[in-house]
C-alpha cells in the first residue's frame, strides 16, 4: 500500500532530479513534424557544430531552435559553471502542443478547417567526458 511518508517520497523523487542544463520553449508556433527535421540534424552534435548547422539551415524552425540552444548554453555557463567547448546536445525533442482551430471560407457557403499547430521543444545539454 503506502511506500513511506509523503515527505520521504518527495525527498527521494527530488534526489533523482536531472541536473543537466536544459532549455524549453512552450507553445512554439511550428508543427512537431517540421521542428523534428531540424532537431534530427543537430541531435548528438557538439554545440559549435549545431550552431553552424542552425545558422545555415533554410527552415523557419532553425531560427527558433537556434535561440533555444543559445539559451541552454547560457544556462549551462551561468548556472552550472560549464564551458561551452565541452558541451554537446544529449537530448532534443518536440512534443505536441495545443492546436488552434480556424475557419477558411470556401465556395457555396462551405467552411474548411485550418489547424495551426504548436509544439513544446526541449533541448538538454551535457558535458563530454
Amino acid at each position: 500500500m503506502a511506500k513511506g511518508h509523503r515527505t520521504q517520497i518527495k525527498r527521494e523523487r527530488n534526489a533523482n532530479k536531472d541536473t543537466r542544463p536544459s532549455a524549453k520553449v512552450s507553445y512554439a508556433r511550428i508543427s512537431v513534424q517540421k521542428a523534428c527535421f531540424v532537431l534530427d540534424a543537430i541531435r548528438g552534435k557538439d554545440v559549435q557544430t549545431a550552431l553552424g548547422i542552425l545558422a545555415y539551415s533554410p527552415r523557419y524552425a532553425s531560427s527558433v531552435i537556434e535561440k533555444l540552444l543559445k539559451s541552454a548554453i547560457a544556462n549551462a555557463e551561468n548556472n552550472n559553471g560549464m564551458k561551452m567547448e565541452d558541451l554537446y546536445i544529449a537530448e532534443c525533442y518536440a512534443n505536441k502542443g495545443p492546436t488552434m482551430k480556424r475557419i477558411q471560407p470556401r465556395a457555396q457557403g462551405r467552411a474548411y478547417r485550418i489547424e495551426k499547430r504548436t509544439s513544446h521543444i526541449t533541448i538538454v545539454l551535457d558535458e563530454k567526458k
